[in-house]
Protein backbone atom coordinates (compact mmCIF):
# COMPACT_ATOMS: atom_id res chain seq x y z
CA UNK A 1 0.00 0.00 0.00
CA UNK A 2 1.54 3.26 -0.64
CA UNK A 3 2.23 5.98 2.00
CA UNK A 4 -0.92 8.31 2.94
CA UNK A 5 0.13 11.74 1.78
CA UNK A 6 -0.76 14.41 4.76
CA UNK A 7 -0.91 17.71 5.80
CA UNK A 8 -0.83 18.94 9.39
CA UNK A 9 -1.95 22.70 10.14
CA UNK A 10 -1.53 24.19 13.65
CA UNK A 11 1.80 21.16 14.00
CA UNK A 12 3.08 22.90 16.90
CA UNK A 13 -0.18 22.53 19.40
CA UNK A 14 -1.03 19.85 21.48
CA UNK A 15 -3.14 17.61 18.78
CA UNK A 16 -0.46 18.84 16.44
CA UNK A 17 2.26 17.93 18.18
CA UNK A 18 0.58 14.07 19.01
CA UNK A 19 -0.31 13.39 14.74
CA UNK A 20 3.55 14.07 14.49
CA UNK A 21 4.34 11.30 16.98
CA UNK A 22 2.41 8.96 15.37
CA UNK A 23 3.68 10.14 12.19
CA UNK A 24 7.50 9.21 13.63
CA UNK A 25 6.49 5.92 14.69
CA UNK A 26 5.07 4.72 11.39
CA UNK A 27 7.33 6.60 8.73
CA UNK A 28 7.06 3.83 6.27
CA UNK A 29 2.89 4.60 6.38
CA UNK A 30 3.17 8.81 5.93
CA UNK A 31 4.68 11.23 3.46
CA UNK A 32 4.19 14.90 4.72
CA UNK A 33 3.27 17.57 2.55
CA UNK A 34 3.07 20.57 4.48
CA UNK A 35 3.29 21.14 8.27
CA UNK A 36 1.85 24.97 9.68
CA UNK A 37 2.04 26.75 12.23
CA UNK A 38 0.88 30.19 13.79
CA UNK A 39 4.09 31.77 15.22
CA UNK A 40 6.63 28.84 16.93
CA UNK A 41 9.11 29.09 13.88
CA UNK A 42 11.62 26.77 15.71
CA UNK A 43 8.74 24.44 16.89
CA UNK A 44 7.75 24.16 13.45
CA UNK A 45 11.28 24.05 11.63
CA UNK A 46 12.53 21.32 13.96
CA UNK A 47 9.18 18.74 13.58
CA UNK A 48 9.50 19.50 9.19
CA UNK A 49 12.91 18.88 9.52
CA UNK A 50 12.25 15.03 11.59
CA UNK A 51 9.27 13.80 9.11
CA UNK A 52 10.76 15.67 5.77
CA UNK A 53 7.82 17.82 4.88
CA UNK A 54 8.71 19.17 1.65
CA UNK A 55 6.84 22.53 2.80
CA UNK A 56 6.46 24.49 6.56
CA UNK A 57 3.99 27.53 6.30
CA UNK A 58 3.52 29.98 9.30
CA UNK A 59 0.89 32.39 9.29
CA UNK A 60 2.81 35.39 10.78
CA UNK A 61 4.15 36.66 7.93
CA UNK A 62 6.95 38.48 10.03
CA UNK A 63 8.37 35.19 10.81
CA UNK A 64 9.11 34.07 7.12
CA UNK A 65 13.14 35.04 7.55
CA UNK A 66 13.42 33.43 10.30
CA UNK A 67 11.88 30.09 9.32
CA UNK A 68 13.83 30.14 5.90
CA UNK A 69 16.86 30.44 8.05
CA UNK A 70 15.49 27.33 10.76
CA UNK A 71 15.08 25.18 7.09
CA UNK A 72 18.53 26.68 5.59
CA UNK A 73 19.78 23.35 3.58
CA UNK A 74 17.05 21.26 4.54
CA UNK A 75 15.38 21.37 0.92
CA UNK A 76 12.11 22.39 2.53
CA UNK A 77 10.31 25.13 1.21
CA UNK A 78 9.36 27.91 3.18
CA UNK A 79 6.12 30.27 3.35
CA UNK A 80 4.17 32.47 5.41
CA UNK A 81 0.97 34.37 5.86
CA UNK A 82 -2.58 33.44 6.29
CA UNK A 83 -3.52 32.52 2.30
CA UNK A 84 -0.51 30.28 2.67
CA UNK A 85 -1.72 28.39 4.93
CA UNK A 86 -5.45 28.10 3.27
CA UNK A 87 -2.50 27.14 -0.12
CA UNK A 88 -1.63 24.91 2.06
CA UNK A 89 -4.68 23.26 3.50
CA UNK A 90 -5.46 22.71 -0.79
CA UNK A 91 -2.05 21.23 -1.45
CA UNK A 92 -3.78 18.56 -2.68
CA UNK A 93 -3.13 15.99 0.79
CA UNK A 94 -4.89 12.55 0.90
CA UNK A 95 -5.39 13.48 4.72
CA UNK A 96 -6.06 16.93 6.34
CA UNK A 97 -5.55 17.49 10.11
CA UNK A 98 -7.16 20.61 11.12
CA UNK A 99 -5.73 21.54 14.40
CA UNK A 100 -5.91 24.98 14.51
CA UNK A 101 -7.22 26.96 16.92
CA UNK A 102 -10.81 28.84 17.04
CA UNK A 103 -12.60 30.39 13.80
CA UNK A 104 -8.77 31.05 12.32
CA UNK A 105 -8.92 27.38 11.13
CA UNK A 106 -11.74 27.73 9.13
CA UNK A 107 -10.96 28.56 6.02
CA UNK A 108 -7.89 26.01 6.19
CA UNK A 109 -10.56 23.51 6.77
CA UNK A 110 -12.75 24.25 4.40
CA UNK A 111 -10.04 24.58 2.17
CA UNK A 112 -9.37 21.04 2.81
CA UNK A 113 -12.80 19.82 2.01
CA UNK A 114 -13.14 21.30 -1.43
CA UNK A 115 -10.16 19.07 -2.10
CA UNK A 116 -11.96 15.50 -1.39
CA UNK A 117 -9.72 14.56 0.73
CA UNK A 118 -10.14 12.98 4.47
CA UNK A 119 -10.41 16.01 6.94
CA UNK A 120 -9.16 14.91 10.69
CA UNK A 121 -11.21 17.72 12.50
CA UNK A 122 -9.61 18.53 15.55
CA UNK A 123 -11.26 22.52 15.86
CA UNK A 124 -14.51 22.35 16.84
CA UNK A 125 -15.15 25.99 16.78
CA UNK A 126 -15.06 25.80 12.57
CA UNK A 127 -17.74 23.20 12.88
CA UNK A 128 -19.60 25.32 15.76
CA UNK A 129 -19.81 28.50 13.89
CA UNK A 130 -20.06 27.28 10.13
CA UNK A 131 -21.40 23.67 10.72
CA UNK A 132 -24.33 23.68 7.99
CA UNK A 133 -21.72 25.13 5.65
CA UNK A 134 -18.85 22.46 6.31
CA UNK A 135 -20.99 19.68 5.97
CA UNK A 136 -22.79 20.43 2.86
CA UNK A 137 -19.50 21.30 1.57
CA UNK A 138 -17.83 18.45 2.82
CA UNK A 139 -21.18 16.45 0.22
CA UNK A 140 -20.50 18.41 -2.72
CA UNK A 141 -16.54 17.66 -2.78
CA UNK A 142 -17.26 14.08 -1.60
CA UNK A 143 -14.74 14.92 1.56
CA UNK A 144 -14.73 12.37 4.74
CA UNK A 145 -14.97 14.25 7.82
CA UNK A 146 -13.08 12.19 10.57
CA UNK A 147 -14.20 13.22 14.35
CA UNK A 148 -10.59 13.90 16.61
CA UNK A 149 -12.04 15.01 19.51
CA UNK A 150 -11.94 12.22 21.43
CA UNK A 151 -15.69 12.13 22.12
CA UNK A 152 -17.24 12.42 18.72
CA UNK A 153 -14.08 9.99 17.50
CA UNK A 154 -15.58 7.73 20.53
CA UNK A 155 -18.92 7.94 18.94
CA UNK A 156 -17.90 7.41 15.43
CA UNK A 157 -16.48 4.32 16.24
CA UNK A 158 -19.47 3.32 18.26
CA UNK A 159 -21.80 3.97 15.12
CA UNK A 160 -19.96 1.30 13.41
CA UNK A 161 -21.53 1.38 10.66
CA UNK A 162 -25.00 0.65 11.76
CA UNK A 163 -26.91 3.53 10.87
CA UNK A 164 -28.40 6.74 12.15
CA UNK A 165 -31.60 5.36 11.79
CA UNK A 166 -31.17 2.87 14.37
CA UNK A 167 -29.81 5.03 17.10
CA UNK A 168 -32.07 6.20 20.09
CA UNK A 169 -29.24 8.53 22.41
CA UNK A 170 -25.62 9.48 21.66
CA UNK A 171 -24.10 10.20 24.93
CA UNK A 172 -21.13 12.37 25.08
CA UNK A 173 -19.01 12.12 28.71
CA UNK A 174 -17.60 14.85 30.31
CA UNK A 175 -14.69 14.80 33.28
CA UNK A 176 -16.51 17.30 34.99
CA UNK A 177 -13.29 19.33 35.17
CA UNK A 178 -11.03 20.73 37.65
CA UNK A 179 -14.29 22.08 39.78
CA UNK A 180 -16.98 19.68 39.29
CA UNK A 181 -17.31 19.62 43.39
CA UNK A 182 -16.75 23.09 44.04
CA UNK A 183 -19.90 25.49 45.00
CA UNK A 184 -20.51 28.60 43.02
CA UNK A 185 -19.22 30.56 45.45
CA UNK A 186 -16.06 28.52 45.59
CA UNK A 187 -15.75 28.99 41.81
CA UNK A 188 -16.28 32.79 42.02
CA UNK A 189 -12.72 33.04 43.20
CA UNK A 190 -10.78 30.45 41.44
CA UNK A 191 -7.91 31.81 39.20
CA UNK A 192 -6.87 31.09 35.90
CA UNK A 193 -3.71 28.53 36.62
CA UNK A 194 -6.45 26.63 38.80
CA UNK A 195 -8.27 26.39 35.55
CA UNK A 196 -6.11 24.73 33.16
CA UNK A 197 -4.83 22.53 35.88
CA UNK A 198 -7.04 19.67 34.06
CA UNK A 199 -7.32 16.47 36.30
CA UNK A 200 -7.29 13.62 33.50
CA UNK A 201 -5.67 15.76 30.41
CA UNK A 202 -3.02 17.69 29.06
CA UNK A 203 -4.55 20.50 26.98
CA UNK A 204 -4.00 24.10 25.66
CA UNK A 205 -5.50 26.75 27.78
CA UNK A 206 -8.41 27.55 26.43
CA UNK A 207 -9.71 24.17 26.09
CA UNK A 208 -8.82 23.69 29.91
CA UNK A 209 -10.93 26.50 30.47
CA UNK A 210 -13.80 25.18 28.52
CA UNK A 211 -13.38 22.01 30.49
CA UNK A 212 -13.59 24.41 33.32
CA UNK A 213 -16.98 25.80 32.50
CA UNK A 214 -18.60 22.43 30.43
CA UNK A 215 -18.52 24.93 27.76
CA UNK A 216 -16.66 21.92 25.63
CA UNK A 217 -19.24 19.97 26.19
CA UNK A 218 -21.70 22.21 24.98
CA UNK A 219 -19.65 23.12 21.67
CA UNK A 220 -19.58 19.03 21.66
CA UNK A 221 -23.17 18.89 21.53
CA UNK A 222 -22.83 21.50 18.75
CA UNK A 223 -20.72 19.68 16.84
CA UNK A 224 -22.07 16.24 17.17
CA UNK A 225 -25.36 17.69 15.88
CA UNK A 226 -23.51 18.47 12.26
CA UNK A 227 -21.42 15.53 12.27
CA UNK A 228 -24.11 12.77 12.97
CA UNK A 229 -27.12 14.36 11.10
CA UNK A 230 -29.11 13.62 14.34
CA UNK A 231 -31.83 15.31 16.06
CA UNK A 232 -30.87 17.59 19.18
CA UNK A 233 -33.08 16.00 21.62
CA UNK A 234 -30.93 12.43 20.68
CA UNK A 235 -27.71 14.17 22.39
CA UNK A 236 -27.03 13.65 25.79
CA UNK A 237 -24.51 14.40 28.00
CA UNK A 238 -23.19 12.82 31.11
CA UNK A 239 -20.04 13.65 34.11
CA UNK A 240 -17.78 10.36 33.98
CA UNK A 241 -14.72 12.15 36.33
CA UNK A 242 -12.13 8.99 35.82
CA UNK A 243 -12.34 9.93 31.42
CA UNK A 244 -12.36 6.61 30.60
CA UNK A 245 -15.80 5.82 28.61
CA UNK A 246 -14.77 8.53 25.94
CA UNK A 247 -18.89 8.65 24.47
CA UNK A 248 -22.26 6.07 23.99
CA UNK A 249 -24.02 5.32 21.38
CA UNK A 250 -27.17 3.40 22.65
CA UNK A 251 -29.76 1.82 20.17
CA UNK A 252 -33.16 1.33 19.64
CA UNK A 253 -32.73 -2.85 21.17
CA UNK A 254 -31.76 -1.10 24.27
CA UNK A 255 -28.16 -1.99 23.59
CA UNK A 256 -25.31 0.63 24.29
CA UNK A 257 -21.68 0.52 22.71
CA UNK A 258 -19.01 2.51 24.03
CA UNK A 259 -15.31 3.16 23.57
CA UNK A 260 -13.44 3.47 26.14
CA UNK A 261 -9.18 4.44 26.49
CA UNK A 262 -6.33 6.19 28.14
CA UNK A 263 -6.61 10.07 28.16
CA UNK A 264 -4.14 10.32 25.17
CA UNK A 265 -5.39 12.15 22.05
CA UNK A 266 -2.86 9.70 20.55
CA UNK A 267 -5.89 7.03 20.51
CA UNK A 268 -8.27 9.03 18.42
CA UNK A 269 -5.77 10.51 16.15
CA UNK A 270 -4.72 7.12 15.47
CA UNK A 271 -8.08 5.82 14.44
CA UNK A 272 -8.77 9.20 12.13
CA UNK A 273 -4.78 9.07 11.27
CA UNK A 274 -5.16 5.21 9.92
CA UNK A 275 -8.89 5.31 9.33
CA UNK A 276 -10.33 2.89 8.27
CA UNK A 277 -7.40 0.32 9.34
CA UNK A 278 -5.62 1.46 12.53
CA UNK A 279 -2.58 1.85 13.62
CA UNK A 280 -0.32 0.60 17.08
CA UNK A 281 -0.33 3.79 20.24
CA UNK A 282 2.11 3.64 22.66
CA UNK A 283 -0.79 4.35 25.12
CA UNK A 284 -2.74 1.20 27.04
CA UNK A 285 -5.93 0.94 29.35
CA UNK A 286 -5.47 -0.90 32.82
CA UNK A 287 -9.01 -1.60 34.03
CA UNK A 288 -7.72 -3.31 36.88
CA UNK A 289 -5.99 -0.87 38.24
CA UNK A 290 -8.92 1.80 37.60
CA UNK A 291 -11.62 -0.63 39.48
CA UNK A 292 -14.92 1.77 38.94
CA UNK A 293 -16.17 3.74 36.43
CA UNK A 294 -18.93 6.58 37.71
CA UNK A 295 -21.23 8.22 36.03
CA UNK A 296 -23.62 11.62 36.91
CA UNK A 297 -25.66 14.14 35.69
CA UNK A 298 -24.69 17.31 34.69
CA UNK A 299 -25.57 20.12 36.91
CA UNK A 300 -26.36 23.00 34.89
CA UNK A 301 -27.07 25.36 38.06
CA UNK A 302 -23.65 25.47 38.66
CA UNK A 303 -22.55 24.63 35.05
CA UNK A 304 -24.87 27.12 32.92
CA UNK A 305 -22.60 27.04 29.60
CA UNK A 306 -24.06 23.38 29.23
CA UNK A 307 -27.41 24.81 28.95
CA UNK A 308 -26.42 28.19 27.17
CA UNK A 309 -24.92 25.77 24.37
CA UNK A 310 -27.99 23.69 23.76
CA UNK A 311 -30.33 26.64 23.83
CA UNK A 312 -28.09 28.06 20.74
CA UNK A 313 -27.90 24.86 19.35
CA UNK A 314 -32.10 24.80 19.26
CA UNK A 315 -32.30 28.59 18.07
CA UNK A 316 -30.06 27.88 15.15
CA UNK A 317 -29.14 30.73 12.65
CA UNK A 318 -26.36 32.43 13.81
CA UNK A 319 -26.33 31.71 17.48
CA UNK A 320 -24.10 28.85 17.57
CA UNK A 321 -21.72 31.16 15.84
CA UNK A 322 -22.13 33.82 18.33
CA UNK A 323 -21.77 31.28 21.77
CA UNK A 324 -17.78 30.35 20.14
CA UNK A 325 -16.69 33.84 19.81
CA UNK A 326 -18.34 35.29 22.74
CA UNK A 327 -16.65 32.37 24.63
CA UNK A 328 -13.24 32.80 23.10
CA UNK A 329 -13.15 36.63 24.22
CA UNK A 330 -14.50 35.84 27.58
CA UNK A 331 -11.84 32.94 28.03
CA UNK A 332 -9.08 35.14 27.20
CA UNK A 333 -9.98 37.67 29.22
CA UNK A 334 -9.90 35.50 32.28
CA UNK A 335 -7.13 33.99 31.31
CA UNK A 336 -5.24 37.51 31.21
CA UNK A 337 -7.15 38.25 34.61
CA UNK A 338 -9.42 40.75 33.38
CA UNK A 339 -12.70 38.94 34.34
CA UNK A 340 -13.60 36.12 37.01
CA UNK A 341 -14.43 32.73 36.31
CA UNK A 342 -17.90 33.35 36.69
CA UNK A 343 -18.23 36.10 33.93
CA UNK A 344 -17.09 34.04 31.31
CA UNK A 345 -20.84 32.73 31.08
CA UNK A 346 -21.91 35.51 31.85
CA UNK A 347 -20.17 37.75 28.80
CA UNK A 348 -21.58 34.63 26.62
CA UNK A 349 -24.91 35.18 28.07
CA UNK A 350 -25.58 38.79 27.92
CA UNK A 351 -24.53 38.14 23.72
CA UNK A 352 -26.65 35.69 23.50
CA UNK A 353 -29.54 37.57 24.52
CA UNK A 354 -28.89 41.24 22.63
CA UNK A 355 -27.46 40.09 19.42
CA UNK A 356 -29.62 37.71 17.06
CA UNK A 357 -28.42 38.40 13.43
CA UNK A 358 -29.91 36.65 10.59
CA UNK A 359 -28.19 32.97 9.83
CA UNK A 360 -24.76 33.37 7.98
CA UNK A 361 -25.64 31.68 4.16
CA UNK A 362 -21.88 31.66 3.30
CA UNK A 363 -18.09 31.86 5.01
CA UNK A 364 -18.01 35.54 4.36
CA UNK A 365 -20.88 35.64 6.64
CA UNK A 366 -19.87 33.75 8.93
CA UNK A 367 -16.75 35.81 9.96
CA UNK A 368 -19.16 39.05 9.84
CA UNK A 369 -21.00 37.57 12.69
CA UNK A 370 -17.82 36.46 14.32
CA UNK A 371 -16.35 39.73 14.40
CA UNK A 372 -19.09 41.85 15.18
CA UNK A 373 -20.10 38.95 18.02
CA UNK A 374 -16.10 39.62 19.32
CA UNK A 375 -16.76 43.61 19.41
CA UNK A 376 -19.73 43.09 21.32
CA UNK A 377 -18.08 40.74 23.63
CA UNK A 378 -15.37 42.60 23.90
CA UNK A 379 -17.50 45.95 24.92
CA UNK A 380 -19.22 43.78 27.87
CA UNK A 381 -16.13 42.79 29.04
CA UNK A 382 -15.24 46.10 29.49
CA UNK A 383 -18.07 46.82 31.22
CA UNK A 384 -17.31 44.24 33.65
CA UNK A 385 -13.89 45.69 34.03
CA UNK A 386 -14.76 49.25 35.49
Amino acid sequence: MSARKITILGATGSVGRSTLDLVERNPDRFTVLVLTAARDVAGLAAAARRVGAQRAVIADETRLEPLREALAGSGIDAAAGEEAVVEAAAAGADWTMAAIVGTAGLRPAMAAIRTGGILALANKESLVSAGSLMMHAARDHGAQILPVDSEHNAVFQCLNHSGIAAVERIILTASGGPFLRRTTDEMRHVTPEQAVAHPNWSMGAKISVDSATLMNKGLELIEAFHLFGVDERTLDVVVHPESIVHSMVEYRDGSILAQLGPADMRVPIAYALAWPERIRTPSRLDLLAIGALHFEKPDVQRFPALALAREALRSGAAKPAILNAANEIAVASFLDKRIGFLDIVSVVHELLETFDPPAPYDLDAVFDVDREARRRAAEIVERLCR
